[in-house]
């Protein structure tokens, strides 16, 4: 009866432990990190970071821009680019110097620049770009800077010894909205093809309303497992971001 007693006391103890492992890994409390007049950067789990940049418009004020880094060992990759070149510069020294990682590749998530205007400054560093084959069309039609690297409907890349995904699912906020995902964390970034909750529809004037909703529903299907959710601009949150994205422009 000893016996038993201390293996049932030895198992409970065990799934105490996984038990409160498992609920610090979730219950990570995000904490600005960097903040200047152009850039601001949020840790928001181990290794994953918003970075946060500004752009001044004419219908919507100075709308604050969101991108993500996620890191493994000494390496990252960026998805979005910061707005401008100037605080790109300044992102990419904040990595190199504070995290001690090397920048590996930047992927912008659609051809707007609150995604791709800080991207000859990553270029100027050496760190290939990477985008979807429509996201380099529109570039080249607006005459920005061009991604180097195209893909025609996902590519995975390595990060230390993990991999990110980003893969285009559809049309919605513009016609080549692709997201990206970061399988060891469960962490999605959206990008401007998910809202914040509480949100209006925002920018429209390249979306593709009736196709969002189904676009944003493949999403959820491809990443039951999602925990963080970044969207391109307000506060990130979890699968209800996409829930919320989808019935806001249901019936379109």
């Amino acid at each position: 009866m000893k016996f038993i007693s201390k293996n049932i006391l030895a198992i409970l103890f065990s799934m105490i432990i996984v038990s409160c492992s498992s609920q610090g890994k979730n219950s990570f409390k995000a904490k600005k990190i960097y903040e200047s007049k152009a850039l601001i950067i949020t840790q928001i789990s181990e290794n994953s970071f918003i970075h946060t940049s500004f752009k001044q418009t004419n219908d919507f004020g100075n709308v604050p821009c969101n991108g993500l880094i996620v890191k493994d060992h000494h390496e990252t990759v960026v998805f979005d680019t910061t707005t401008n070149d100037k605080s790109s510069e300044e992102l990419i020294q904040w990595i190199n110097e504070k995290l001690d990682a090397k920048v590996k590749a930047v992927i912008p998530t659609h051809f707007h620049d609150d995604s791709l205007g800080g991207l000859m400054a990553f270029h100027k560093h050496n760190i290939p770009s990477y985008a979807y084959a429509k996201t380099i069309e529109l570039a080249k039609e607006n005459n920005f800077v061009i991604p180097e690297n195209s893909f025609n409907d996902s590519v995975i890349l390595k990060v230390g010894d993990n991999a990110v995904v980003t893969k285009f699912f559809g049309e919605g906020h513009t016609k080549d909205n692709a997201v990206g995902y970061f399988p060891s964390e469960n962490i999605l970034f959206g990008g401007c093809l998910l809202k914040e909750l509480e949100a209006g529809k925002g920018y429209l004037g390249d979306a593709n309303v009736s196709a969002w909703p189904n676009t944003v529903e493949k999403v959820k299907k491809e990443y039951p497992d999602v925990k963080i959710v970044v969207t391109g601009h307000g506060e990130y949150g979890d699968g209800k971001l996409l829930d919320y994205t989808m019935a806001l422009f249901k019936g379109q």
